[in-house]
Order: structure tokens, then sequence, then C-alpha cells
């Protein structure tokens, strides 16, 4: 069962409707290197940009292990919208993607993972006026209790779309108020280039009062059966 929770207040047990947004680079330099990123590993570039993907909301979950097929998929650090109870929170969730797959179809790649999430939300309204200012990182390991994370991604909000504009863009603008809904808002370019890891930690920091969100899971691979 999925729990999103802030100072002990249960905001949601699941959601009903998962996107996951792609392509929300600010800056147009940005994107064009992450296109090239995903290029390089043969994924061809985006019909428009953003674009939001539906996935089966079932995905999402504050999963500390999961299983993927074969060894090529990795994690993303991402800020996560969730939409319950009336009102936005803030959180922050790994877009785990099997890159294999991602070259023959992106939308079938995002829907063959789980999309890890920390069970900590903000509300929005609390770091709205400041969410420009807030940070993401992710770090790899090959093992979970390793000691030797490196550090993966790195960067600010600031690097991303707003995210009024991508919340008004997706059908999480539309989204009945009474439902349970969220969304993926997009990754920053990885240090050292996109590659599978044992273990993924990802991080959302609000360096306002240090305050952050965490969350770390290790990640299995099945063998890919012929």
């Amino acid at each position: 069962m999925t729990l999103f929770h802030s100072d002990g207040e249960v905001v949601a047990d699941a959601v009903d409707s998962l996107i996951v947004a792609g392509w929300t680079g600010r800056d147009t330099a940005g994107v064009e290197h992450h296109v090239r990123e995903l290029a390089a590993i043969g994924v061809a570039p985006p019909s428009t940009i953003p674009l939001f993907y539906r996935v089966s909301a079932a995905l999402l979950g504050t999963h500390g292990t999961i299983e993927v097929v074969g060894t090529e998929s990795s994690g993303e650090v991402e800020p996560l919208i969730v939409r319950a109870g009336g009102r936005l929170w803030l959180g922050v969730a790994s877009d785990h993607t099997d890159r294999a797959l991602e070259a023959h179809s992106v939308a079938l790649s995002k829907q063959i993972c789980a999309k890890p999430c920390a069970a900590d939300l903000w509300p929005l309204d609390d770091v709205a006026a400041r969410l420009d200012t807030l940070e993401l990182r992710a770090w790899i390991a090959d093992d979970i209790a390793a000691a030797d994370w490196t550090l993966y991604q790195e960067g600010s909000l600031a690097a991303i779309r707003p995210l009024a504009e991508l919340i008004e863009a997706s059908p999480l603008g539309t989204a009945d108020d009474a439902g349970r809904s969220a969304m993926l808002c997009g990754t920053l370019g990885a240090i050292g280039g996109v590659r599978p890891a044992g273990a993924c930690r990802i991080e959302l920091l609000d360096p306002r009062d240090g305050r952050s969100i965490r969350h770390e899971y290790a990640v299995v691979s099945l063998p890919e059966i012929r």
C-alpha cells in the first residue's frame, strides 16, 4: 500500500491516475542535451515538448525494492505532484525506466517499471513562492548497503518548467478535486551519462531550512528469458 503523509497527516493511501511528464527542461539547450543523451542509447526525439505519458497508477509506491527485467534500467529523480483531498502536494519520486525498451518506445518503457517515491509530502502552497530554489539530487550505488554512493544527478527546480505550468498543461490540471492523481514532473541530466545501478537514492531539499524528503531503493534484475 502506498502512503503519503505530511506532519503525520495521511494524504492518500493510493492514487487513481498517474502521469509521467517528459522533456520538461526549462532551458532549451538543456532539453537538447537530454535529447542527445538519450539519442546516444537509441531513443528517438520527442514529437512535442513537453509530453505527458499516462501510466498505470499502481506503479507508484514507496518501494524499498523493485524488480526489473534485465540490466538496462535506471532511475531519475523527479518532483512529484499529488492531487488529493482538493489540495496539491509536493514530493519526490524516481521515474525508473527500461532503457533498452526506451529505444523502441518511450511510452512502453515508462509503463514497464515501478515508480518509487518517498512517503513524505509537503503542501505545495507552503513552498510555491520558492519552488525554483528547491534542489533535486540522486545517487547510485552497486548495492543499497554499500558505502560507495555516487552523485548521479544534481540541480534545482529552476532547471524544470514551472510546476504550475506543467500542472495546467497536463491532465492533472483538469482532474477532479475529489479524485487522487499524481504526476512526475521531469528530471535533470545525469552526471557522467545515463547508466544502470543496483540501488538509487533520491532527495528533494529545501535550502531555506535544510529540510528534505528522501527515499532509496534497491533494484533486482530478473533474468531476461528468450
